[in-house]
C-alpha cells in the first residue's frame, strides 16, 4: 500500500513558493488542515536576492522560503518535499499521488506550482541564467544600472522589455536575433531613446572571468555587453492536473502559457484554485504571495459554506444516513466510517 500523507486535509497545496507558502499560512492561521507539497525547483533559485518586496528586500530567495515554510509549520501546517504525479477525483475531493508513491486526500486543491522559464538556444545562456542574464528590469534593473545592456528579441514583449530597461541605462543595444524586422514605428522608438540596433541572429555569450563581456553573432561579430535581457516563454507547471481535464491555455499577452483563473483564483475545475505565476505569469514575489493568500482565503470562504450546508441538514434530519456520512466526512475526513 501507498504511503500516506497524514488521512487527508482540508486543503494541499501543490507547490512551496511565495503563493504557495503565504496561502497555506492563511489557511492554517484561519485552522484548516493543510499540507504544502513542494517540488523544490522554485524559479528565483539562481537570483541572489528578492526585490521589490517591502521589507526583505535583498533577501535570498532561500532564506525567504525557509522563513516562510518555519511560519506555516508554527501554526500546525505542514510542509513536505515531493513531486506531484496525478490528481484524480475522490468523491467531492481529490487524491493526490506523489512520483514517490505517497498519496493524500483534500477536500480542496491550491495549485502554486509557478512555470518554467524556456530559454532560446543560444550557447551560454542558460548558464548566465539569474546572474548577468536577466529578465526583469524591476527585479534586476537596479543591479545593472548605467551597464552596457543588451536585450535580445525573443518574442511579442522584446520591444517593451527594450524601452523599459533604458530607463537604468543609456547604453542599451536591441539585438533582433531572429525576430522580424523593425516596422518603422518601433525603429523610430528606438532611436529617439538613443538604443541601438544590432541585426542577425546572436550564437553565444562570450564571458571573461565568469562574468558576461559581450554577444556574439553568427557572422563574427562581437559587441561588448555588460548584462543581458531577454524574454522567456513561460509555461506554467501544470500537466498533473491533466486527468482533471485542467490544462495550461495560452495567456493572453502571449508569453506563454498559464492557468486560466478569475479573480478570486478559481480554475476551471470546481474544488481546483491556483495562483502566483502558474495562474499570472509576470507576478513578482509580492504579488504571488498576494494572489495566494487572497486564493486561501476564498478556500476558507468555500469550506465554510460547505460546512454550514452539512450542519443545517444534519439539523433539520439529525438521524438520517445522509447526515451522517456528511458530517463525518467534514469532522472525520478520511477516517469516516458511514452507515
Amino acid at each position: 500500500m501507498a504511503e500516506e500523507l497524514g488521512t487527508g486535509h482540508d486543503v494541499v497545496v501543490v507547490g512551496g513558493g511565495a503563493a504557495g507558502l503565504n496561502g497555506a499560512l492563511m489557511l492554517a492561521r484561519a485552522r484548516r488542515s493543510v499540507v504544502v507539497i513542494d517540488g523544490g525547483e522554485p524559479r528565483n533559485a539562481p537570483a541572489s536576492g528578492v526585490h521589490g518586496l517591502l521589507g526583505r528586500e535583498g533577501m535570498s530567495p532561500a532564506e525567504l522560503l525557509e522563513r516562510g515554510r518555519a511560519e506555516v509549520r508554527g501554526y500546525g501546517g505542514e510542509v513536505v518535499a515531493g513531486e506531484v504525479a496525478t490528481v484524480t477525483r475522490d468523491g467531492t475531493g481529490f487524491r493526490v499521488a506523489l512520483a514517490d508513491g505517497r498519496t493524500t486526500r483534500a477536500r480542496r486543491l491550491l495549485v502554486t506550482t509557478g512555470l518554467v522559464d524556456e530559454l532560446p538556444d543560444v550557447r551560454g545562456l542558460r548558464e548566465r541564467w539569474g546572474r548577468d542574464v536577466l529578465h526583469c528590469p524591476y527585479c534586476h534593473g537596479w543591479e545593472v544600472r548605467d551597464r552596457a545592456i543588451g536585450v535580445l528579441a525573443t518574442g511579442p514583449m522584446s520591444v517593451h522589455q527594450v524601452l523599459l530597461f533604458r530607463q537604468w541605462s543609456a547604453d542599451v543595444t536591441f539585438f533582433t536575433h531572429t525576430a522580424a524586422p523593425l516596422t518603422d514605428e518601433v525603429a523610430e522608438q528606438l532611436a529617439a531613446r538613443d538604443i541601438a540596433v544590432v541585426e542577425g541572429p546572436v550564437e553565444s555569450l562570450d564571458v571573461v572571468d565568469d562574468r558576461l563581456a559581450g554577444v556574439c553573432l553568427a557572422d563574427g561579430r562581437s559587441v561588448p555587453r555588460e548584462a543581458l535581457a531577454l524574454a522567456t516563454r513561460m509555461v506554467a507547471r501544470a500537466g498533473f492536473l491533466g486527468s482533471l481535464g485542467l490544462h495550461a491555455v495560452e495567456h493572453p499577452s502571449g508569453m506563454g502559457e498559464h492557468l486560466r483563473t478569475d479573480p478570486a483564483g478559481r480554475t476551471d475545475v470546481p474544488g481546483v484554485w491556483a495562483a502566483g505565476n502558474v495562474a499570472d505569469p509576470s507576478a513578482q514575489v509580492g504579488g504571488a504571495a498576494a494572489a495566494g493568500a487572497y486564493a486561501a482565503a476564498q478556500i476558507n470562504a468555500d469550506l465554510v459554506v460547505e460546512e454550514t450546508r452539512a450542519a443545517v441538514d444534519a439539523r433539520r434530519d439529525p438521524f438520517s444516513a445522509g447526515s451522517e456520512e456528511r458530517v463525518a466526512a467534514l469532522v472525520a475526513g478520511g477516517r469516516r466510517h458511514g452507515l
